[in-house]
């Protein structure tokens, strides 16, 4: 025991070997700091119905990259996006489905005073991606935004089941029946928190690179759905954009001409999402490297398929 006691306060007979391996770290580090755990990082999923499905090819090419995702937050359409991915299910099976959904597949029409149709479909349409129906069983952890309609917050759900949270953050005002959950009334996580870059955070990220999803308007308003989600969007544009100050990076896929309920672009919008992620690799490796200045270089080579 005694002996033991001198060995850790570097008096005893193994003292020679911990100064030895001390030296030895010494000449090969020189005076560079010795290697720390890597940072995290976190992905900030925007909203945006059909077009979340761009988040898939963001996704896509950041693992191809070997960048890894230690977190998620979601918003509405990015908090599906979200789970499905942290649930484990794979990118092809997402593809695949999205490129299948429609609207009744989550949605089913009950006009009421408080909103045209319930989403109750969801926890069933989640079903089809990953078997995990709490927080828990996730693979990665991921959080969850919608907005307290009484209060005008975000509430971010990070434990318990999944599909109170993922109902209420995708019950898009005036279109959904909002959410009854924990004592509060829910609906559409992009009220307040439209890119949940704050999520990410929560969660531990160190990085966080925010997904936004920008609507267009080339087309007139065909259905009363239409003029509810271009009456948000504009509010979005003309709102506070604190989250663009939080994240490290953000990647903006152009799906502005694509319908907020057109699935069968599946392919289009992947795309879209992959070529915008490959723009901003070299940015996302500079600031893994703790570089945060925009890199001079070029963006990395488009695949062929994008071409």
């Amino acid at each position: 025991m005694a002996e033991a006691e001198k060995d850790e306060k570097g008096s005893g007979p193994l003292a020679w070997l911990k100064t030895a391996k001390e030296k030895i770290r010494a000449f090969a580090y020189g005076n560079e700091p010795q290697p720390t755990e890597r940072v995290r990082v976190g992905l900030a999923l925007a909203g945006g119905f059909a077009r979340g499905i761009a988040h898939i090819g963001v996704i896509r090419v950041l693992r191809e990259a070997g960048i890894p995702i230690d977190c998620a937050a979601g918003t509405s359409v990015g908090s599906l996006i979200g789970a499905a991915f942290c649930g484990g299910a794979s990118l092809e099976d997402m593809e695949r489905i999205g490129a299948v959904t429609t609207f009744a597949d989550f949605g089913r029409w009950t006009p009421s005073w408080l909103g045209l149709a319930t989403n109750q479909r969801m926890e069933k349409f989640l079903a089809r991606f990953t078997p995990a129906k709490t927080f828990e069983e996730l693979q990665t952890p991921l959080a969850i935004a919608t907005t307290d309609i009484i209060d005008g917050v975000t509430v971010y759900h990070s434990s318990g089941p999944l599909a109170p949270p993922l109902r209420a953050s995708c019950a898009y005002p005036g279109l959904f029946v909002p959410i009854q959950y924990e004592g509060r009334t829910l609906v559409d996580g992009f009220l307040t928190a439209p890119v949940p870059v704050e999520g990410a955070l929560l969660l531990g990220a160190d990085i966080v690179i925010a997904v936004y999803l920008e609507s267009g308007s080339l087309e007139q308003p065909r259905t009363i759905t239409d003029i509810l989600s271009r009456s948000f969007n504009i509010m979005q544009r003309h709102a506070d954009l604190a989250w663009r100050t939080q994240a490290d990076i953000i990647i903006e896929p152009d799906v502005k001409q694509f319908v907020w309920d057109d699935f069968t672009k599946t392919p289009d919008m992947v795309a879209a999402g992959e070529i915008a992620a490959l723009h901003a690799l070299p940015q996302i490796r500079a600031a893994l490297r703790g570089d945060r200045r925009d890199p001079a270089a070029g963006t990395d080579a488009l695949p062929a398929r994008l071409k």
